[in-house]
């Protein structure tokens, strides 16, 4: 249930809330409308109603009143009207922050004459200037300003109006949203570029480190740049030549060992017998360790002790160490 109210909050089939409201920032019934305007407490856009006082307004309004046929007006100072005015509030606005996107409306009808939208890019920047707006007049007229739920304009403009199709003219319900000359924009938002184009450039960056990123990630191992030409077979060709070396450093040590004859007397563990190691637990200081030997080892180490002792039952050898 919760799910459903949330997926029509905002449209035609919301009961409850004007979807107007939300779209427009402004319902055309006002207070007697029967659905609920739920104002922000908090918002991007301001909302000046009825703010901006065209000529053509006031020109249409005459001629409402004293039944006569309006004079077509001036497109050329119509536009230099509507820029200064633009351009005026514009540099007010700008003080209290950032400014995204300023719209006014060109509608006709009483909730949409004259009102002007002013978006910041931050929230606080549109809460000072509330605060500091409220209550302060503008051509003798008062500022009424409040929170707009409005935050896409894509929404809530009149695409026929922009296409020069609208048959409902000025009373449109949707925003018909008088656009400025392209140098005046470019004269009063470029003083954003330089920092859209950081975050833009900043952006970019942030994709071209990613992209290279995953591009090594998705190479093979052996296309990796190796010192010893990629991946596994470089691996493979350290161990080779680690294991060659051992081979040769072997090798060399037998040689000096006295495997070849003339080295026989470097090593203190080898004597002169051929190169033979002498029996298991001989020690360099002549201490014998008995450790590890087998009973029969032990019985012929001790029979070779007592015929270089004296011939058979002579003198006894060193006394073995760790014996059982």
């Amino acid at each position: 249930m919760a799910e459903h109210l949330a997926s029509i909050f905002g449209t035609e089939k919301d009961r409850v809330n004007c979807p107007f409201y939300f779209k427009i920032g402004a319902c055309r019934h006002g207070d007697r409308c029967s659905r609920l305007h739920n104002k922000p407490t908090l918002s991007q856009t301001i909302l000046m109603s009825n703010m901006y006082q065209s000529p053509e307004a006031a020109m249409a309004a005459q001629a409402a009143t004293s039944g006569a046929v309006p004079e077509a007006p001036d497109a050329r100072k119509m536009q230099e009207h509507f820029e200064d005015f633009y351009e005026d509030i514009f540099e007010e606005l700008a003080t209290y922050g950032e400014i995204e996107g300023l719209n006014i409306c060109d509608n006709l009808a009483d909730h949409l004459v004259g009102n002007v939208y002013v978006k910041y890019r931050e929230e606080e920047s549109a809460l000072a200037a509330l605060n500091a707006l409220s209550g302060r007049f503008y051509a003798g007229r008062p500022i009424l300003c409040e929170f707009s739920p409005v935050t896409d304009f894509r929404e809530s403009t009149c695409r026929q109006y922009e296409e020069n199709t609208c048959t409902r003219g000025g009373y449109c319900n949707f925003m018909h949203l008088k656009p400025i000359s392209r140098n005046l924009r470019k004269i009063l938002f470029g003083r954003y570029k330089r920092r859209d184009d950081r975050d833009r450039d900043r952006d970019r960056d942030r994709d071209r480190e990613r992209d290279r990123d995953r591009g090594r990630g998705d190479r093979p191992r052996d296309d990796r740049h190796h010192p010893y030409g990629g991946g596994d077979r470089g691996r493979d060709d350290r161990r080779g030549g680690d294991d060659r070396g051992r081979r040769r450093s072997r090798s060399r040590s037998r040689d000096r060992r006295g495997g070849g004859g003339g080295g026989g007397g470097r090593d203190d563990r080898y004597r002169d017998d051929g190169g033979r190691r002498d029996a298991p637990g001989r020690r360099d200081d002549d201490k014998v360790s008995a450790k590890g030997m087998t009973d029969e080892e032990r019985r012929a180490m001790f029979a070779k002790w007592n015929d270089s002792e004296g011939g058979g039952g002579g003198g006894a050898g060193p006394a073995p160490e760790g014996g059982n």
